[in-house]
């Protein structure tokens, strides 16, 4: 019996998806239907080119707002004198429609908000208010006429023209539902965009961070510049690089993995402070931090050190909160973090002993290194070496912590190949990598200018590459010229974009932040 009724369930469930993608098609043949009948009557909707726009709907509902406020509790709004009227052009998508009769409702969202339309055919006249009545929702309308305030208290246009600009042949998803699958909002972002204010929102922020970087960095006196994707020997980090071919060429090149070792040759020719915001692939896994695309900004500055980045960094993210966010405190996933206060500023070796009890100081060798390892459970490869060990400890006991905004500074010298050594330490170097909520968010170095310890690093880093590790850097014959020729002291780091504007959208996944984040395809 329950077999039955199973079986039975599974048929209706069929049968009324079968009836509603009937459903749907018969709304998508109407739409078609009434685009055709426009073309006909001469009114194709897709001749138009374009439609003059006199303000945007935020901006009409607050112009109007500052000359009539709204009545107090139990007053009604003024009535207008029609000289006074504020009349205005907007264009968007009609996102909602009301028909009552002579009259109706509606709404239209455009980029920075929406607001109410009261549509008479008194106003439009017969023939129009038909075509008004005809509109679908999605549909791209441009509306003429007044703003005034309803009775209820709602600003609104009384329309005295609606001009239908393109016909929406789609089915906008139900409005009070929205667009919940994430896995749908990702693919057809643009849809995301419409039916989810929020999203737009954070896009609209992360034009403004960016924006606000660069305004920062010019006010610095850095110049912006452009170096290229496609290179014969991606190097700058360790990571796995896209592999293509040059038809032209007949000569296989790879996607960049990092912007550094061009931007370094920019200071070799004298531009000082140089940086680059652009996208940079390594071919990694997905997961809510990392895509294998993504937007890496590194700057060089000559002269500097990595104490001089400390500074520019603590710097830059507290002018980008307050003049994006208007705040240096910022809450993300319900943590507070304050980027008021001076950032923390520790060893990697001082941080390992506070969080984990172990003082690195006292390991005498890699051997040393990879019994404490096995002792705490940490798994290493056979070719890590000591510095390698001591990194593994730090992720493994350390980030976490880092919720704070904090500097881990001084690193080992065998994950850090492009790095000055500390002069009283040859076993670390000067680089630190800056945190937020446990995430790397920065990596910044006092910038290695000795052309021969450059190349003995990378014959370390070919050997590593020889032993099986594809992460390795590769030997770089025109850099090392290119050091050869003269390189000043100088500072460089690298920020990741996208984290830091999930961090400040409050984004819990790094494709919340990026417009069209990489996908499987549907057809795999």
């Amino acid at each position: 019996m329950a077999e039955g009724q199973n079986k039975g369930n599974q048929n209706q469930n069929q049968n009324q998806g079968k009836g509603q993608q009937q459903d749907l098609n018969q709304l998508l043949k109407v739409r078609r239907e009434k685009l055709a009948e426009l073309q006909e009557a001469g009114q194709d909707p897709f001749v138009i080119t374009k439609y003059d726009v006199t303000c945007h709907t935020a901006e009409a509902k607050e112009a109007f707002e500052a000359k009539w406020p709204k009545p107090a509790e139990g007053e009604e709004a003024p009535e207008i004198p029609e000289e006074e009227r504020m009349e205005v052009s907007i264009a968007g998508r009609l996102m909602s429609k009301r028909v009552m009769g002579k009259a109706s409702f509606g709404n239209v969202q455009d980029l920075k908000g929406n607001i109410q339309l009261y549509v008479t055919r008194d106003d439009l006249g017969e023939d129009e208010y038909k075509a008004f009545k005809r509109m679908d929702i999605g549909d791209i309308v441009g509306v003429k006429g007044y703003v005034f305030r309803t009775k209820t208290g709602e600003i609104s246009v009384h329309a005295k023209q609606v001009t239908l600009l393109t016909k929406s042949l789609q089915i906008l998803p139900e409005k009070f539902h929205g667009l919940t699958n994430t896995d749908i909002r990702y693919r057809q972002r643009y849809v995301d965009l419409i039916m989810n204010p929020e999203v737009k929102d954070t896009f609209i922020k992360r034009s403004k961070i960016i924006s606000s970087i660069r305004r920062f960095l010019d006010d610095q006196g850095f110049m912006e510049v452009e170096t290229p994707m496609l290179v014969s020997n991606p190097g700058g980090a360790a990571a796995r690089p896209f592999e293509t071919h040059f038809n032209a060429l007949d000569e296989d090149l790879k996607l960049r993995i990092s912007l550094e070792l061009y931007l370094k040759r920019l200071i070799v020719g004298g531009m000082e402070r140089v940086y680059e915001i652009g996208r940079v692939f390594r071919n990694e896994g997905v997961d809510t931090r990392h895509n294998p695309e993504f937007t890496l900004m590194e700057l060089y500055q000559a002269y500097t050190d990595y104490h001089g980045m400390m500074d520019l960094t603590e710097a830059m993210y507290r002018h980008v909160a307050e003049e994006v966010l208007g705040t240096t405190k910022i809450t993300y996933q319900g943590v507070e973090m304050d980027l008021g206060k001076p950032f923390e500023r520790i060893t990697m070796v001082d941080a390992v002993k506070k969080y984990s009890g172990v003082d690195w100081n006292t390991v005498a060798d890699t051997e040393a290194a990879k019994a404490l390892a096995k002792e705490h459970h940490i798994e290493f490869e056979d070719f890590h070496k000591k510095g390698d060990i001591l990194n593994l400890f730090f992720e493994t006991y350390v980030e976490e912590h880092l919720i704070q905004p904090t500097f881990i500074m001084d690193h080992p010298i065998e994950i850090s190949p492009l790095t000055k050594k500390k002069p009283e330490d040859p076993d670390y170097v000067e680089r630190f990598e800056f945190f937020m909520n446990g995430w790397e968010m920065a990596n910044a170095y006092s910038e290695l200018n000795d052309p021969i310890d450059q190349r003995e690093r990378f014959a370390a880093q070919d050997a590593l590459a020889d032993a099986g590790d594809d992460e390795a850097q590769h030997t770089d014959e025109d850099f090392l010229n290119a050091l050869e020729v003269g390189m000043p002291p100088t500072g460089g780091i690298g920020y990741g974009i996208d984290r830091l504007v999930m961090i400040m959208t409050d984004s819990p996944a790094i494709r919340d932040v990026l417009l069209f984040p990489t996908l499987k395809s549907l057809d795999k």
